[in-house]
């Protein structure tokens, strides 16, 4: 079945505005043949996509959830932060009629398998998406370990997809974990690195912050699976941006510990993103309770936003003073700068919405490679 006219000729920026304004309208047609699915174009596909997790059964939602958990916890070494974090989550997202608390715990003890978790998922692109949401947690916080590729392996072939099938999805969610934290552009879309720390310098870090947060904020309402992912690289990138402007180079495992001081997790981080987009009908057909889902979507972008304008301000503070701060006093600044990050999140709703709706998925390794299309990314 092809997709009405009005439908082909709208641009992805204009469907992305319409699903983050709460509107249906433009999705209203029937896209249930699989057949049709795959002669869409990209805009169809992505009202398509859209469309199928506001119809999900309670099954399929758990089975969802529960890949996300399973490959959360795949490589058999989580921190005990992580742990804390995935536990929090879980008992933080009530739904009315799914207990991911539970799930947690069935994951946690061995009692989920496979073969049980991707049984209700019997179309293809739901089987794709669990594959997609399995590869990007298990990625969120390195490049994928033996333990992890084995999961996965055994993911995909539960699944019923073949190599070819996920490959491109593969090297794309790989690119982005290797991405350098320093930025690898000069062109005109690149911004020049900040390179004292003065009065001037203090202003445009504060900028550099606030757009991170924008646009991590923005990232979360899309519906992408790779936008959820880009999120934390473009935090980590902030961060050795801010403490490059105060003398440090920084890399990856000096900031995660930093990151780990205040009580943040990489990977609980792309799960619970995955499971607000779940709840709020953001990775998939977006139909029937408009109201609460968009309510759901609009906190999962909020948490974004709080979170990467915290991370970046503790990191000012904490480089500025020379790094003196202990464990403890880091994670009590990060918690009083997230309830400050939060009252500020709704005089910026409006331009992180503005955001998400330039944002084009093809250009998310530019951004976090630091190469993004405008200076209004990092």
């Amino acid at each position: 079945m092809s997709a009405p006219a009005s439908i082909r000729t709208s641009s992805i920026g204009r469907l992305r505005t319409v699903v983050m304004m709460g509107a249906s309208k433009a999705a209203t047609g029937s896209f249930r043949a699989r057949a049709g699915y795959r002669r869409l174009g990209r805009p169809c596909r992505l009202v398509y996509l859209l469309r199928m997790t506001s119809e999900l059964t309670r099954p399929e939602q758990e089975a969802l959830l529960t890949l996300a958990l399973m490959a959360a916890f795949a490589d058999g070494g989580k921190s005990d932060l992580e742990r804390a974090e995935v536990k929090r989550i879980a008992e933080s997202l009530p739904d009315e009629a799914i207990n991911l608390a539970t799930l947690y715990q069935r994951v946690l003890l061995r009692q989920a398998t496979l073969a049980e978790a991707v049984a209700p998922l019997t179309s293809p692109e739901l089987r794709q998406l669990a594959y997609e949401m399995a590869v990007c947690v298990c990625e969120s916080d390195d490049l994928l370990n033996p333990t992890e590729t084995t999961f996965l392996t055994e993911l995909r072939a539960a699944l019923g997809l073949d190599r070819q099938t996920v490959a491109a999805f593969q090297e794309r969610a790989d690119a982005l974990v290797q991405a350098p934290l320093a930025a690898s552009g000069s062109g005109p879309g690149a911004l020049p690195p900040v390179i004292s720390a003065s009065a001037e310098t203090g202003g445009e870090l504060d900028r550099m912050i606030l757009n991170a947060s924008i646009l991590n904020g923005a990232l979360e309402l899309l519906p992408e699976t790779l936008a959820t992912m880009a999120i934390v690289p473009l935090q980590l990138r902030m961060v050795y941006r801010v403490g490059k402007s105060y003398g440090y180079d920084l890399d990856r495992r000096h900031i995660t510990e930093l990151l780990g001081a205040a009580g943040v997790g990489l990977t609980s981080q792309v799960v619970e993103g995955f499971a607000r987009k779940l709840f709020g009908g953001v990775l998939g057909k977006f139909t029937g309770g408009l109201g609460r889902r968009a309510g759901n979507q609009f906190a999962s972008s909020a948490m974004s936003f709080a979170s990467t304008y915290a991370l970046g301000h503790l990191a000012q503070r904490y480089y500025a003073g020379g790094r003196q701060l202990n464990a403890a006093q880091v994670k009590e600044l990060f918690s009083a700068l997230t309830g400050q990050a939060r009252s500020l999140h709704g005089r910026y709703a409006g331009e992180i919405q503005q955001r998400a709706s330039q944002l084009n998925p093809g250009q998310l390794l530019s951004l976090v490679r630091g190469q993004p299309s405008d200076d209004r990314a990092l």
